[in-house]
């Protein structure tokens, strides 16, 4: 047709094809992760060194053991860090190229081995049930809702059965982040607002194809501590039984 210009990879014709679309419209670029992560003396909460308090409960509790540990939206390393501590074998994953890089520092100067990779965690290659636990601490909230169920099959994938699955995220309507957005606002704005907000239910509701083991408020630690616990985040732990396999 005249006057119309036919772009190839602006094309719909799957439903990949439509994710990559919303997309572009929503998902802050690597470079804007990049130069977040570069600015390491900005006073940002988690740019600690301590892990999550919630992390340390578990394993005090034996919930979680030695084992293969996929984190998922690692940042500069913490958690990631006090698994191998722990005797876990992990794969770190991280958008971010600084982030990887004062991860690897950071892992470095603590003599613990991690296998720290920056790539997109829907681009990741996984083999089915090869970890043991997966953990995502503050990155689930800047998931859009279309990559939603994405996510889901990313982490069911992963896990082995009965394998267990943590993650820390921003409370509905917390002061320091948690957009109280429903989905629909989030197209209509084309915006996540810095990052949405989770209730107990809401996220009973995404991760319904996994048995409940805690949901709860973070814990409140003042800091500087060996532990990580700030308002306004909730903490929550599933487990794949042998009823979600697939």
């Amino acid at each position: 047709m005249k006057g119309v210009v036919w772009q190839m990879n602006e094309a719909i014709y799957s439903y990949d094809d439509v994710l990559k679309m919303l997309d572009s419209l929503l998902r802050e670029p690597t470079e804007f992760w990049d130069d977040f992560y570069s600015k390491r003396n900005k006073g940002v909460p988690f740019f600690t060194e301590s892990p999550d308090e919630n992390l340390v409960d578990y394993f005090e509790k034996a919930i979680f053991n030695p084992g293969k540990v996929l984190e998922l939206g690692c940042g500069p390393g913490r958690n990631a860090i006090y698994f191998a501590k722990n005797g876990c074998e992990v794969d770190a994953v991280d958008l971010s190229a600084e982030s990887i890089k004062w991860a690897g520092e950071r892992a470095k100067k603590q003599n613990v081995k991690v296998n720290f990779i920056q790539q997109n965690l829907f681009d990741l290659h996984i083999e089915d049930g090869a970890y043991d636990m997966v953990y995502d601490s503050g990155c689930f909230h800047h998931i859009a809702p279309h990559r939603r169920m994405s996510y889901v099959d990313v982490v069911k994938s992963a896990l082995k059965p009965n394998g267990l699955f943590a993650v820390t995220c921003f409370v509905a309507g917390g002061k320091l982040g948690g957009a109280e957005l429903s989905d629909w606002e989030v197209y209509r704005k084309l915006s996540l607002n810095g990052g949405l907000g989770y209730t107990d239910e809401k996220l009973r509701q995404v991760f319904s194809a996994f048995d409940e083991v805690e949901i709860r408020k973070m814990k409140v630690i003042e800091q500087p501590n060996h532990q990580f616990g700030i308002p306004d985040f909730i903490v929550a732990l599933f487990r794949k039984n042998k009823a979600n396999l697939n």
